[in-house]
């Protein structure tokens, strides 16, 4: 097995290119240029790409496949438009909390794909608070109490009419105007008189998300100028968990994580590497031996 480490991204075999392109049509190189500039990469936008075309959140377009599958859609179409042989694209997914009543989760991934070599790294990002929202109202005296929750103005709103499958009567509404105006329209539309208000999670319209993906890709260009000692590919780094810490009484496995695998995609070397907290035993509780 190798160990991977940071290396100057220029300075070996498989050295990053110069031009990365970016799959985006909502602004996303705002978050994401400052972390590559510090690889010397530039990212390319092209124009005129239609992103929303491989899902929306406003439910338009239903995303196909998962949020890997919608990434890669994403880079394959920004690497067609501009020859480049390498692309970059993120993709979120938000929701109701999995565990948590009443709460908001999001989760969301960002892409290296090198077309060429078929190498792949993936960083991924959770969100436990997210500026996530959905809301029913009759008219704007109920909308008014919401919209602090919300975030609204920072945070942009969508206003569809509810029970109706058509889509939304607006998107990107920052001014009370014309919130007031949609909700109306979207009452008028609606079969049972009422307007679905939520958030706008597009990254330009949602501030929250976009320093999520800026976070993501400071982890990204990280990763990227970690080498893989055996190849010499960029972006060695943690690929999974291996669950069974040892219980602290018993000796079995427990119900956390024991160890993280990291390694390179381009060659698939891996490598055990602790837990970053350092905890080698398990509390009984968390065994379902000793706790069952």
């Amino acid at each position: 097995m190798t160990t991977g480490k940071t290396t100057d991204p220029q300075s070996r075999a498989g050295r990053l290119p110069a031009r990365v392109a970016l799959g985006t049509m909502h602004g996303k190189e705002r978050a994401l240029a400052p972390a590559f500039d510090r690889l010397s990469v530039r990212l390319i936008v092209p124009a005129g790409l239609n992103t929303d075309s491989f899902g929306t959140f406003s439910a338009e377009t239903p995303r196909a496949g998962s949020m890997e599958d919608a990434a890669r859609a994403k880079i394959a179409a920004a690497l067609a438009v501009t020859g480049l042989p390498v692309g970059l694209a993120s993709e979120g997914a938000y929701g109701p909390h999995p565990a948590v009543p009443f709460m908001a989760a999001g989760l969301e991934i960002l892409m290296w794909r090198d077309a060429d070599q078929g190498h792949e790294i993936i960083e991924r990002l959770g969100d436990d608070r997210p500026a996530y929202d959905r809301a029913e109202v009759a008219d704007m005296d109920q909308a008014a109490p919401l919209l602090t929750r919300m975030g609204f103005p920072e945070t942009a709103l969508i206003v569809s009419p509810a029970g109706d499958a058509r889509g939304p009567v607006a998107k990107g509404l920052t001014g009370l105007s014309e919130l007031a105006a949609a909700i109306v329209a979207a009452c008028k539309a609606s079969p049972v008189g009422k307007a679905v208000l939520q958030t706008d999670m597009r990254a330009h319209m949602n501030p929250r998300r976009m320093s999520m993906i800026a976070r993501l890709g400071l982890r990204l260009a990280e990763r990227l100028a970690c080498r893989c000692d055996g190849c010499g590919a960029p972006g060695w780094g943690r690929l999974g968990t291996v669950p069974g810490l040892p219980c602290s009484w018993c000796g079995g496995p427990s119900l956390l994580i024991a160890h993280e695998v990291h390694g390179c995609t381009a060659c698939g070397t891996t490598r055990p590497v602790p837990r970053p907290d350092g905890k080698t035993m398990a509390d009984p509780g968390e065994c379902p031996a000793c706790n069952p």
